[in-house]
């Protein structure tokens, strides 16, 4: 286990004030319960589709490269869902972040973690590649806890994201 980033009097500046107000409302946010969080995470989606121009056109551009013989009502609607996602992605990095363990065990299970623990039984090396259906965030916390075992991910730009990660 990596210690954590150490706590920095700089991130007291008013440049990190924003950040600050934005990790609290996260953290009251996660406090809901979570068939709260999945509807309010779905609906943040939706309301920010139109304030994200960019990442609604890569939307449509991979989706019409990927599934040209759907209709254009049938790319709408995986646009539409794709979003969804991205506003249930903001809640589940908080639940990843604040949420305790037995608050995560109760709402999140791994199949299939009996291969991962036979293989280790035979002293096989494993390596746990994870797809994006999900938060990553989420992911590797829900498998950390299944299994002492280290996600990986790009160092934040803002210092102070990087602490409270």
């Amino acid at each position: 286990m990596f210690p954590q980033s150490k706590f920095s009097r700089a991130f007291l500046h008013p440049r990190y004030w924003l950040t600050w107000f934005g990790v609290g409302v996260l953290w009251l946010l996660v406090q809901l319960p979570y068939p709260v969080l999945r509807f309010l995470g779905t609906r943040t989606g939706k309301l920010a589709r139109p304030f994200l121009k960019r990442r609604e056109s890569i939307a449509q551009k991979n989706i019409e490269l990927c599934f040209p013989t759907l209709s254009r009502e049938e790319r709408e609607k995986l646009i539409a869902e794709n979003f969804h996602s991205l506003g249930m992605a903001l809640l589940e990095t908080g639940m990843a972040w604040f949420w305790p363990d037995n608050r995560v065990r109760k709402w999140f299970d791994v199949d299939g973690l009996d291969n991962l623990t036979r293989a280790q039984a035979q002293n096989r090396g494993v390596m746990v590649v994870g797809v994006h259906f999900m938060s990553l965030e989420l992911g590797g916390r829900v498998m950390g806890l299944c299994q002492p075992m280290m996600a990986t991910y790009r160092p934040h730009n803002n210092p102070l994201m990087e602490w409270v990660q």
